[in-house]
């Protein structure tokens, strides 16, 4: 193995406990890279109390000094970018400069954090003559944040940051698939300064998130992955009463018009299908072809077969990923989809055991289609074709996701008709992965998010804060009045 037996981090440090373990696979090569443990509730309840016994002296630390911590922790990303970018790379699959783009969003995002001291300031006015009320945030106790496998560095640090700042202390529970990011991001942060026990990863599957979503002792959980699992989380998290934020899986249609600009268009839609090979929720996986874009969708072929697996085209998670992703290809193949760019059957020199699918584009997809439908979550692109802008309005709004949509078009006005017509939370114009950058928040619509508030950005302060008002008069009025 390259790296060590990972073990849980709890209050400060690595636990020596031993659980039952399991691989952990590099899909570059499918060579084993470590292994992590199964952990249990017992271990949950442990990270648990040794977050309660840091919460109270960290939550009563200034926030400007909290921060401070933070402006470290983000000297210390871009200190070590090149190591955790090669940990990324290693433990997930993606191409170096791909998981090096994704602890620069760390950082994005560990900056946007040391700004809310300023953002997130109390308020205060003088109601009535004598009279003041007053806002203040004050954190939540112990949160949890649960994390997937595509962005191991960067989804955790969309939480982390801002929750721990605002005063929080925290359970991170990262894939069983990438953990080797999670643990990293505990020592960094204890390089940082912030205090034991604020921080803890506990490691584990199933049961660990049953766990989280169970205990009495978390106030919050933010949750990243699929729609079926982020609706269990969901269900499950609320009606133990806790607050919870689950992301879930999208189907994001691109609407591609006759006058796009055709070299614009089919860079940004060949990247947005391709990019981190298809495993990201902004990725492109539906095109809606309006009239006659023939023109386009020729030149989209030609940019994607520029996208080479084990160069520029990251490996896909698993074995049963890229079965998975396969079959979504032959089935919809085999339903009268037109392949002209078929990515099956992938092998990379020098590392035939990693897992591999080239980028693949299907034309004459029906918008009835399994994959029209479904998250493929791989390099794949459906194309859908209509006659009219109402009619690809149509097929994006009947999606159950609502993540993200884009418009290609150069007349403005259908961009704006576009814009307002379509049910999703995140929209390009002429922009393939329409990811809001700091302080904008994530988020998407429907079934691609459960729950209130964004997860990052402005929106993340409200998830992590509660607010008490308070009312104040000191000095008997002479006149006083209803509010007073």
């Amino acid at each position: 193995m390259d790296y060590p037996s990972l073990k849980n981090y709890i209050e400060g440090k690595f636990e020596e406990i031993r659980y039952t373990e399991i691989e952990v696979l590099s899909p570059t090569d499918g060579r084993v890279i470590s292994s992590v443990p199964l952990s249990n509730y017992d271990a949950v309840d442990r990270a648990v109390f040794a977050a309660k016994k840091a919460f109270p002296s960290w939550s009563s630390i200034p926030i400007k000094e909290r921060a401070q911590v933070f402006y470290r922790y983000k000297y210390l990303l871009e200190k070590n970018m090149e190591e955790l970018s090669q940990l990324v790379q290693e433990e997930n699959g993606k191409t170096f400069s791909e998981a090096k783009a994704e602890v620069e969003k760390s950082v994005e995002v560990t900056e946007f954090a040391c700004s809310i001291p300023q953002i997130a300031a109390g308020e205060i006015l003088e109601v009535s003559k004598g009279v003041e009320c007053r806002i203040d945030r004050h954190p939540l106790g112990v949160v949890a944040s649960i994390t997937p496998f595509n962005f191991p560095n960067m989804v955790p640090n969309w939480t982390i940051p801002n929750a721990l700042i605002l005063g929080n202390a925290m359970i991170l529970k990262p894939s069983e698939q990438v953990p080797l990011s999670a643990n990293r991001i505990a020592e960094l942060l204890k390089e940082a300064g912030l205090p034991d026990g604020v921080f803890n990863v506990v490691h584990g599957a199933r049961e660990v998130v049953e766990a989280i979503c169970d205990h009495p002792g978390i106030e919050a959980v933010s949750f990243v992955g699929s729609t079926r699992v982020a609706k269990i989380v969901y269900a499950r998290g609320t009606s133990k009463l806790k607050r919870v934020l689950a992301l879930g899986g999208a189907k994001n249609h691109l609407i591609v018009l006759p006058d796009a600009n055709a070299s614009m268009t089919a860079s940004n839609v060949a990247a947005s299908m391709t990019g981190c090979a298809g495993q990201r929720c902004m990725a492109a996986s539906a095109m809606v072809a309006v009239g006659p874009v023939d023109h386009i969708i020729s030149h989209l072929v030609e940019e994607a077969k520029k996208i080479i697996p084990g160069k520029n085209l990251g490996a896909v998670i698993s074995r049963q990923a890229k079965e998975r992703i396969e079959n979504y290809i032959t089935e919809a193949e085999r339903d009268g989809a037109k392949v002209l760019l078929d990515g099956r059957n992938c092998k990379v020199d020098g590392k035939e055991n990693g897992f591999y699918v080239g980028p693949t584009i299907l034309d004459y997809v029906r918008p009835e289609m399994k994959i029209a439908k479904e998250e493929v979550f791989g390099p794949v692109l459906s194309i859908m074709r209509t006659e009219n802008i109402d009619d690809a309005i149509k097929i994006q709004n009947s999606s159950m996701y609502g993540n993200a949509a884009a418009v290609f078009t150069q007349s403005g006005g259908i961009a704006k008709y576009i814009m307002e017509k379509a049910s999703a939370g995140m929209i390009g114009v002429n922009i393939g992965v329409p990811v809001p950058r700091e302080p904008f928040s994530f988020g998407g619509w429907n079934e691609s998010k459960f729950g209130a508030c964004d997860i990052t950005g402005k929106s993340s302060i409200e998830f992590w804060t509660k607010l008490k008002k308070t009312t104040i008069k000191w000095n008997p009025e002479s006149r006083t009045n209803w509010m007073s």
